[in-house]
């Protein structure tokens, strides 16, 4: 890394409970269980709860494998920075661009049920109006941009806001859920095992929707700039809201299975939980479970929004993407200029999708996309933890469990899931998700050939840790300054 000059983020705004909501929100349990199960079960039917458990085990291994790198390396760009000083710098950037990618057309799979939710509030008939959940959606999306600009202390307090009604109503309709009588179907031990899933590739398909529930814990490594003792911190939240979201979609998925028929969830494709409500508690639940889909959707995306702005920000201050994208406001502390971007390009995306057809039609293809890009950035980070620790793996058993193994196997799982998808998904969700990674080839090989510091990195070593500092400059952002030295963190 080069020794120019960049002004940084504001550190020190975030403490470990304002991390751990976030790294919640970021999952965003309602939104994924409306918008998601009906994708989910069409995958695999009633093994949906097995999809999850099991790809919960890998994801894990990966929350493990953010939190040992997020230890020697604090970093907005997160696995952009790890993988690229561990494995290869294209393959760093790669990562980085698959998350930029991802983040991009979930600003469209999200949006659109914001939308859509806000309308249902008022008249069930006009959330199937794919216009005008549109422009509802780009409102809440241009509200969320601006939040996001402000400054991480705005954001988080406006997280604890909605993710907190959100996770109050869930847990209320959880407990009804389980313990309503009357329903579609009685509850099944197979529902955990592997025959409902039709072959591997049948199992490929769902574990790779189910690692779109999960997506978006990794927000607070994004963050770790901002944020007190981060070197721990975010590791600690990530691997909570793994932990809190595997339980609540286990809960809901398990309900849905007891209370809905096939022909309600695909009746309902785009909000499952509300048909879920509206069984469990007539007349108040279904409305109460849109208001939840609601504040989930709209916190994720700004969750999202400031995973893909300080990936940016990574980028435009290494000069791997265009410098201006690591310019930081000086009263607000934030990417100004990769936020201004982002916003412009997803409020484009989102109103060309309206020629793509219902809100259920985009979010199944999205989904799949966004899934392939998730498990090339998450494979790939959990190969890097195994490559910066290789020096003090065998330590102990539990150096090697968990800074080794259980990361590998993470990305192993990821990888298998991501070949094994790719003969059974749409073409046009392999189109998107394969086609917006090779679209990054033409950024990365352009700023090599410029001569990006990137692209001559320090190995990243698990023996000793990087520690970043900024001076202050008005109007250029570059690389950090690194420091190293002897680390005794494991």
């Amino acid at each position: 890394m080069s020794n120019l000059r960049g002004r940084g983020l504001q550190a020190n705004v975030l403490g470990t409970f304002d991390t751990v909501v976030m790294a919640v929100a970021g999952s965003a349990p309602a939104y994924s269980i409306a918008a998601t199960t009906a994708v989910l079960v069409g995958a695999v039917g009633l093994a949906s709860p097995a999809a999850l458990l099991y790809c919960a085990i890998p994801m894990l291994g990966i929350a493990l494998a953010f939190s040992y790198l997020g230890r020697i390396d604090v970093n907005a760009g997160a696995s952009y920075s790890w993988v690229g000083r561990t494995l290869h710098p294209f393959l760093g950037f790669i990562s980085g661009w698959a998350l930029v990618i991802s983040a991009t057309i979930f600003m469209v799979a999200g949006s659109l049920p914001a939308g859509a939710m806000t309308l249902a509030l008022f008249d069930e008939t006009l959330a199937d109006d794919t216009a005008l959940s549109t422009a509802v959606g780009a409102a809440w999306f241009v509200l969320m941009l601006l939040v996001v600009l402000g400054g991480a202390r705005l954001t988080v307090r406006a997280q604890l806001l909605m993710s907190g009604t959100e996770l109050t109503i869930l847990a209320l309709f959880a407990a009804l859920a389980l313990f309503h009588t009357g329903g579609a179907g009685t509850f099944d031990w197979s529902w955990f095992g592997f025959s409902h899933f039709h072959g591997t590739a049948g199992f490929a398909s769902g574990a790779l929707v189910a690692a779109f529930y999960y997506w978006g814990w990794d927000v607070t490594s994004n963050l770790s700039e901002e944020t007190r003792n981060s070197r721990r911190t975010t590791g600690l939240a990530g691997l909570i809201g793994v932990g809190v979201v595997f339980l609540l979609f286990e809960v809901f998925t398990i309900a849905v299975n007891l209370v809905l028929s096939s022909r309600q969830i695909e009746e309902n494709d785009a909000n499952v939980l509300g048909a879920l409500g509206d069984e469990v508690w007539p007349g108040w639940g279904g409305r109460l479970l849109v208001v939840a889909v609601m504040l989930s959707t709209v916190a994720t995306l700004e969750t999202t929004l400031i995973q893909v702005t300080r990936s940016l920000f990574a980028m435009g201050r290494d000069r791997t993407m265009p410098s201006a994208l690591g310019r930081v406001h000086r009263t607000w502390n934030t990417p100004w200029v990769a936020i201004t971007v982002v916003g412009a390009v997803a409020l484009a995306l989102l109103i060309a999708s309206n020629v793509l057809g219902s809100v259920g039609d985009i979010l199944s293809d999205a989904i799949s996309a966004i899934g392939l890009q998730i498990a090339v950035y998450y494979g790939l980070t959990g190969l890097a933890v195994v490559v910066a620790y290789r020096k003090t793996l065998l330590r102990s058993p539990a150096h090697f469990l968990l800074g080794g193994l259980w990361p590998l196997s993470g990305a192993v799982f990821m990888f298998w899931v991501l070949v094994e998808s790719l003969g059974e998904l749409d073409p046009a969700a392999v189109t998107i998700g394969i086609g917006g990674l090779a679209v990054g080839l033409v950024p990365m090989l352009w700023y090599w050939r410029r001569g990006s510091d990137y692209y001559r990195p320090a190995r990243l070593d698990a023996t000793r840790t990087v520690a970043v500092r900024y001076v202050p400059d008005d109007r250029t952002a570059t690389s950090p300054r690194v420091h190293e030295g002897l680390s005794t963190d494991f």
